[in-house]
């Protein structure tokens, strides 16, 4: 069948708009490499005495070597070496006698090949009985001058001498239909050269010819696979795409390759060849018969709104929300008229994910889509409607035990009907819900599950585990985990590892980028480094500006640039208002509170800080809840009222030791020691010893979290603290060996005007 766009691609096959052969439609054809897959097997029916595990390990190199691109003599003796040391012996020895002897060798090999499967009921029903009688058909119905130029490219083959062999003859020569069709225009051998089909120490770079049908299929199935499981070992973009162009060249009908094409350009973000593939893949399917009467009159219609709908979906992964609402309305028209209840489902569950992405509320959206999913059988949809309903709920405050209730719901059907994607989905997504309600050990525990399940994918192509989004964010959780409690070694291990397997241009890198320049960036806040924490927030800006402007006022604060940072700060409360993100709308007034500390004095603090304790205890957001009741026994203190602030920070120590990061555990301490200080001093003298000690006890606790972070300008007002307890108890020496601590740490860090801190 001619194309319908036979400008866009040059088709070698085509003449005067005449289409003389379609290269698909020769099952196989008799090439060198085949005549060497041929004598493996032919080695292997013969040779008896042979090893059981040898044996095991060539039967499971067969497939591989019938379905995959001609390789070279060297390579294909290479993988026959690693399975059978004396299997690959014998197979090079037949080739080269073949190869130096007279045509009649070859002649003769094909007529006794038949012969050691006869026998076999393997020839008759098996994959390698069928692969055999492709080859001795094909090579029955070529001419002896056919049969002469097979000859000299097996010459060629076994004899490369590092000069490029022709590994595929002509297509003119080659294709089963040559007999019956002498008309047959010859086809330049320039024109069928292509690269390479694999990105390992399998991939041939010689020229050779079109792929058959068989090669093709399995090379976009095995392109198709890593990309979706492993995208790190998939070709890279530009190899992918050339190879694509090039089976295009010889067939602009195949469907499969364009949808390939389309997945290809949106790993590069390239929004108009992806466009561009997914609707040629559409009207390829209609052109290749693949909608037929099957579905009535319909085949045509149902792949119009389905590529409508793939053109919504391709739009909201730009970030087109208008285009993608547009393709959306119009999918959902056609759906309508046509009646196709599951297409509409589709739409429905596009439409409340784009109401999301908008900013918009879409529970009552999401809840029909999972009622309507539930009573079309579609547990898919559904599953993933009940996910984003728990998302939803998360961000509103709802308690956990009744999202996690939901999730093990879903859960349980997931099992049943094998959706592991699902399950990583739902393993990732309660990771994140335990580390947002500020329960981090039980995030640790469903991120550890995580990684180590079994996936119920099949593993294919050496794939090892699905590298999903999942997989990422569990990755990326696990280390912010370990960057709390000052494990930076593990966390480089971590990052090491997120960069093999996402690396810097596939979808999912975004994420370890960011979580890398977060830790990077408190970490350097901890430091006082504050010239190396700068350049992190340009780069946040760049992935996500919510954080990005966050971090910045954290660091004009902390370089007493209050006016720039409390403009900042207003400017993010107003998005986050307006996009109802809870967690950095308090966030933001817990920085803003600290400012008033700065500049109008700790009352005027109060306000803020009583506002972000509600709303942090009405999402129930316990860690949020903590920090907040520290800043207010910090304000307590600071005006006066050492009694209360005690109780508060009692009341939240526990929690901050069993779930908190190191810097809280220090901060929570060192204020308790500060309260228990003040409250010494108004204390009687028989109790004013036993609370001072008291006080050097926590210090003492609160001095081992921050060195484990390295804390300096934490570690100087601690030690100063120390100094004037121990010389108020009469510790000489415990005094002499922390002024000493204090003086190296003081003329080591710049000067911050005053000793003791005035901030939490």
């Amino acid at each position: 069948m001619a194309s319908v766009h036979e400008s866009l691609y040059f088709n070698p096959m085509m003449t005067n708009g005449v289409v003389h052969a379609n290269i698909f439609g020769i099952k196989d054809w008799v090439t060198p490499y085949k005549i060497a897959v041929l004598v493996l097997l032919h080695e292997m029916s013969t040779t008896k005495p042979m090893a059981l595990l040898d044996r095991r390990r060539l039967n499971k190199l067969i497939l591989p070597l019938q379905q995959g691109p001609d390789l070279t003599l060297e390579q294909f003796l290479k993988i026959v070496e690693e399975c059978c040391l004396r299997m690959v012996n014998a197979v090079k020895l037949k080739l080269l006698l073949m190869a130096d002897g007279e045509l009649q060798d070859m002649e003769h090999f094909f007529t006794i090949l038949p012969n050691a499967f006869s026998d076999s009921e393997a020839f008759k029903t098996s994959v390698v009985g069928l692969f055999m009688r492709q080859m001795l058909l094909a090579y029955n119905k070529l001419s002896f001058s056919q049969v002469y130029k097979l000859y000299k490219s097996l010459q060629q083959y076994c004899h490369r001498d590092n000069q490029p062999e022709l590994s595929a003859l002509p297509a003119e020569d080659m294709e089963l239909t040559s007999n019956e069709d002498p008309s047959a225009d010859h086809i330049d051998k320039d024109e069928l050269d292509t690269a390479s089909l694999h990105q390992s120490e399998l991939r041939s770079d010689e020229t050779r010819g079109p792929l058959s049908q068989k090669q093709a299929e399995y090379f976009l199935a095995r392109q198709a696979y890593l990309l979706k499981n492993d995208e790190n070992k998939a070709m890279s973009p530009a190899k992918l795409q050339d190879e694509l162009n090039n089976i295009l060249k010889f067939n602009p009908d195949f469907a499969e390759a364009h949808y390939l094409s389309y997945l290809n350009s949106i790993r590069v973000q390239d929004i108009y060849i992806s466009t561009h593939s997914l609707l040629h893949y559409f009207d390829r399917l209609i052109l290749s018969g693949g909608e037929g009467k099957s579905n009535g009159d319909e085949g045509y219609g149902r792949s119009l709104r389905y590529a409508v709908l793939n053109l919504a979906t391709l739009h909201c992964r730009f970030g087109h929300y208008q285009q993608a609402d547009l393709a959306l309305q119009e999918a959902i028209r056609i759906a309508q008229e046509a009646n196709d209840h599951v297409c509409l489902q589709h739409c429905l569950s596009w439409l409340y994910t784009l109401e999301q992405l908008k900013g918009s509320d879409s529970v009552v959206l999401t809840e029909d889509s999972v009622k309507i999913a539930a009573h079309f059988c579609l547990p898919y949809l559904a599953s993933l409607g009940i996910q984003s309903l728990v998302k939803q709920g998360a961000k509103q405050g709802m308690p956990a035990n009744k999202l996690l209730d939901a999730l093990r719901g879903t859960d349980i059907m997931h099992w049943k009907q094998s959706l592991s994607e699902l399950i990583e989905i739902s393993l990732a997504q309660t990771t994140s819900i335990w580390r947002m309600y500020g329960k981090s050990t039980m995030a640790r525990q469903q991120a550890q599950l995580l990684l180590n399940m079994n996936s119920l994918e099949p593993v294919n192509f050496s794939v090892q585990q699905n590298n999903t989004e999942a997989f990422a964010v569990a990755l990326c959780h696990l280390a912010e985990l370990h960057a709390e409690q000052g494990l930076y070694a593990v966390v480089s291990d971590i990052m090491k590892h997120l960069k093999q397997q996402f690396p810097p241009h596939t979808q999912h890198a975004k994420l370890w980028m960011l979580c890398d320049l977060k830790i990077q960036f408190e970490k350097a806040m901890n430091d006082g480094k504050y010239h190396l924490a700068e350049p992190h927030v340009t780069a946040i800006s760049a992935l996500n500006s919510t954080e990005g402007l966050y971090r910045k006022a954290q660091l004009l604060k902390a370089l007493n640039q209050t006016s720039e940072a409390s403009k900042i700060l207003q400017q993010l409360q107003q998005q986050c208002e307006k996009s109802k993100n809870i967690e950095m709308t308090i966030r933001v007034m817990l920085a803003s509170a600290e400012l008033h500390w700065d500049s109008s004095g700790f009352a005027t603090a109060l306000p803020l800080l009583l506002q972000a304790l509600s709303l942090s205890r009405q999402h129930n957001l316990q860690s949020l809840t903590s920090e907040t009741l520290l800043h207010l026994a910090f304000t307590q203190l600071m005006l006066g009222i050492p009694e209360q602030a005690l109780v508060l920070v009692q009341d939240v120590l526990e929690s901050v030791l069993a779930h908190g990061s190191l810097i809280d555990k220090g901060r929570a301490l060192l204020l308790a020691a500060r309260c228990q200080m003040a409250l010494a001093g108004a204390a009687a003298q028989e109790h004013r010893l036993t609370a001072l000690e008291q006080a050097v006890h926590t210090l003492d606790e609160a001095v081992v979290y921050f060195s484990q972070l390295d804390c300096k300008e934490r570690m100087r007002d601690i030690h100063y603290l120390q100094a004037r307890l121990h010389h108020t108890l009469g510790n000489i020496a415990q005094r002499n060996k922390c002024s000493m601590l204090f003086r190296l740490l003081d003329q080591e860090l710049p000067s911050s005007g005053m000793t003791v801190v005035s901030h939490l």
